[in-house]
């Protein structure tokens, strides 16, 4: 079945010669004939499998099907799934970061038995003030925890206070890009952008 569902017509799933259609692999749970003979039901998976599942109820069914009579279908919620905890934070200070994304994660009694989730953004160059393993010790009573890191890059380039853009030359500019961008071997690409203008301001090409 890898790769291929197999599909049914409504009309034969429908079928009035049928008491009860139970379906599977949907995870979720829904009569897709509801309100009418005979029920056709999905009633979903009884754990939730990943974080699109977060607010999803789970339920089991129970069916009282009896020849000549309406079928009748009971939907019983499952209070015992495993919770999904999904989080989100941005860091704004590069202060006290451990105790900021503590304080993003919900209690530690809140997390017992849950699969857990932290997406953090932050600026690129606070990465290494992000202690993950004492956030793994705080979480440590989840079944799961999964810190995402998502770094983000700053590359406004700032020139000094009273500068005129207009007045620095192309190099100028470019020298201070890589400065602000924090790019390696930034000299290395300035000679060679100095070798490329020089070359079109010569119209040679060495």
């Amino acid at each position: 079945m890898l790769g291929n569902d197999l599909v049914l017509s409504g009309s034969l799933v429908k079928n009035k010669k049928f008491s009860y259609v139970a379906m599977g692999h949907i995870h979720k749970p829904q009569d897709v004939n509801e309100g009418f003979q005979p029920p056709v039901v999905y009633p979903g998976s009884i754990e939730r499998v990943d974080f699109g599942e977060v607010q999803d109820k789970k339920y089991f069914v129970i069916a009282e099907i009896e020849q000549g009579k309406d079928t009748r279908v009971d939907w019983v919620e499952l209070t015992g799934a495993r919770p999904f905890i999904d989080r989100r934070t941005t860091l704004r200070s590069a202060e006290n970061v451990t105790e900021a994304l503590k304080a993003a994660l919900p209690k530690p009694k809140e997390m017992l038995e849950a699969i857990v989730r932290l997406s953090v953004e932050y600026p690129r160059e606070w990465d290494s003030l992000i202690d993950e393993s004492a956030l793994r010790k705080y979480a440590e009573g989840a079944f799961e925890f999964h810190l995402v890191k998502r770094p983000q890059s700053e590359a406004r380039v700032r020139i000094a206070e009273g500068q005129v853009v207009g007045s620095l030359s192309p190099l100028e500019l470019l020298d201070q890009y890589w400065l602000a961008a924090k790019v390696e071997d930034a000299a290395s690409l300035q000679k060679l952008a100095q070798e490329i203008i020089s070359s079109d301001e010569t119209g040679l090409i060495t």
